[in-house]
């Protein structure tokens, strides 16, 4: 069953109505794990950060030995000839993807030029202005380069993330509030984080446990034009406790309050309103 509806799928050089099949089942990507994607979004009439996306979908298929077959600019103008077939209002997911085909050495090494490509385009409403989340902590942690391909958003890492939810909404949670290989904060399962204390913006320093997320860069960046300070730094889990607001920060969402952390309660605070008021005015202004 798909996230969203009204799904078109860019596929073989042309655009199909539905969730059409793309993988065999011999695929190195079907049996083997051997697949990447990137996830932006349309709303409003805009598809902030699309390159960037698109950019950053061939830095993935790298990581994981493929070679891509589309440079970010063919990616971009096919998103947009596929956003274009759908009315304007429309908010949509744009989910670019990669996957091995071909199996090599041992049948576990992919093939790099035997890539497949597609790109699914799902409707998905934005939250609702008052979406909020609570937090649990989850034993599972994020996993390093050494053991995973953390330098990818790859399909393969999501099984763990799953993992995290299912324990966390077993206590009547939302998402899971996850520690790094050193016990530290890294991010949600599903998106990155960010506290504030007395006026400061802090979030996790990337330490190649989790994906610097294009959407956390673009409120950074935000944040400090409009005179905020913002810290990449170290984070425990009292930090965030300790923290006057929290909210995470993903594509899908943008910006997502934080109201509750096992037990501590937070407001929805005005920098956490500032950071996705500011975030539609660079994305309008950018255009």
């Amino acid at each position: 069953m798909a996230t969203g509806t009204n799904i078109r799928t860019y596929f073989e050089g042309t655009w199909h109505e539905g969730n059409v099949p793309i993988m065999n089942a011999a695929d190195h990507g079907s049996w083997l794990g051997g697949t990447v994607f990137d996830g932006a979004r349309y709303a409003h009439g805009l598809a902030p950060d699309l390159m960037a996306h698109c950019a950053r979908i061939n830095r993935s298929a790298k990581a994981l030995m493929m070679e891509p077959t589309h440079a970010a600019q063919q990616i971009f103008d096919i998103v947009w000839e596929g956003i274009r077939l759908y009315p304007a209002e429309t908010p949509l997911y744009i989910r670019p993807m990669y996957w091995s085909i071909g199996n090599g050495a041992s049948g576990i090494l992919p093939i790099p030029e035997e890539t497949g490509f597609a790109v699914c385009l799902e409707e998905i409403p934005l939250p609702k202005s008052d979406a909020t989340v609570r937090l649990a902590t989850t034993r599972f942690r994020r996993p390093v380069l050494a053991d995973n391909v953390t330098n990818a958003k790859a399909g393969c890492l999501y099984p763990n993330n799953a993992r995290m939810l299912a324990e966390v909404r077993a206590k009547g949670y939302d998402n899971a509030l996850v520690a790094d290989a050193m016990g530290n904060v890294a991010e949600s399962a599903t998106a990155n984080v960010f506290i504030v204390r007395d006026g400061v913006v802090q979030t996790p320093i990337p330490n190649g446990t989790f994906l610097s997320g294009i959407t956390r860069a673009r409120h950074m960046s935000n944040l400090r034009a409009a005179g905020y300070e913002v810290q990449e730094v170290v984070l425990t889990f009292d930090d965030v406790r300790a923290a006057d607001e929290v909210f995470l920060s993903g594509n899908l969402t943008k910006v997502t309050p934080v109201v509750e952390f096992e037990g501590t309660p937070y407001q929805v605070g005005p920098v956490t309103k500032a950071a996705l008021r500011l975030y539609w005015d660079w994305a309008t202004s950018e255009g």
